[in-house]
């Protein structure tokens, strides 16, 4: 009869850890439980949009509404050569960001809601780390607004004369995703020192429109004055704005971008106004995630 080189709990008779240990296993369990998490956080907030049909028409009605009347409208009174072309095309980035920006600020009013009322507390009750709870929670929103952006581009690109070129869908669905990331790391950002609805509500209103009117959505940054400069070149949105735009105006027969962020007179090209855009969003989420971290 052969001695049997386990114990009786599965682990090496020399007290080394073995397949069965509790300590391996913890190790092993530990990063499916994190991807568990967030992957049920992104599928909470799927199941928020699929079951807010209407809710999800009507925050695409505003930017229909900008890109058909008002950029319709303005397209006959403002000249091409003050925007490099028709004031649609012109317009069409900034109506991107506009669509990504409402669901990825639901994502910092969420985590309010829920800590008033109560359900952040049972969250946190989950065996994993308070940062993976925030990593998910953006990652949610960032699926939630880029999804929002895709209808938007699926339903208004031919609208406006645009061709639906792969490469073009491509670069500016890969600009929706880092314009959604950027946002949502914004608002967690400040979710997590907010404790109240209406200020969160208050804050995101004073700093949110000012950081579309001087990212040049609406309107060439070149006409706004000379001392605004510095403003719009630390103001994220604009290299999203301009790095979309673009990339627009390349599949635009007669257009070009005008009126883009500048550092010392030079024009970041379109891969560093991207990367600028994804640090500073990857910037924010990690501030919030080390305070989220803190015990309340």
């Amino acid at each position: 009869m052969t001695d049997d080189p386990r114990q009786h709990d599965g682990s090496p008779a020399d007290g080394s850890p073995g397949d069965g240990s509790p300590a391996l296993r913890s190790r092993r369990s530990g990063p499916r439980r994190e991807l568990r998490a967030v992957h049920a956080l992104v599928h909470r907030e799927l199941l928020r949009l699929i079951g807010e049909r209407t809710r999800t028409a009507l925050v695409l009605v505003q930017p229909v509404f900008y890109l058909l009347l008002l950029g319709g409208g303005l397209a006959s009174v403002i000249p091409d050569r003050t925007v490099g072309g028709d004031y649609r095309a012109f317009l069409f980035p900034g109506v991107l960001v506009m669509t990504v920006q409402a669901p990825a600020m639901g994502v910092g009013m969420r985590l309010i809601i829920d800590r008033e009322s109560g359900y952040l507390r049972e969250t946190l009750m989950a065996p994993v780390r308070r940062s993976t709870l925030l990593y998910g929670s953006c990652l949610g929103g960032t699926t939630v607004a880029t999804t929002q952006g895709v209808l938007l581009l699926a339903l208004t690109t031919g609208l406006i004369g645009l061709p639906y070129h792969p490469a073009l869908l491509a670069v500016l669905l890969l600009g929706m995703i880092l314009t959604a990331f950027t946002f949502s790391a914004l608002t967690l950002a400040l979710a997590v020192r907010i404790r109240t609805v209406e200020t969160f509500g208050t804050v995101l209103g004073l700093a949110m429109m000012p950081l579309l009117f001087l990212s040049g959505a609406f309107f060439p940054l070149t006409a706004l004055p000379s001392w605004v400069a510095v403003l719009t070149s630390l103001n994220p949105l604009s290299y999203a704005v301009d790095a979309l735009r673009r990339c627009i105006m390349h599949y635009a027969p007669g257009h070009r971008a005008v009126g883009g962020p500048e550092w010392a007179g030079w024009q970041p090209p379109v891969p560093l106004e991207l990367g600028v855009l994804a640090a500073a969003g990857a910037g924010a989420l990690l501030w919030a995630a080390r305070r989220f971290a803190r015990p309340e």
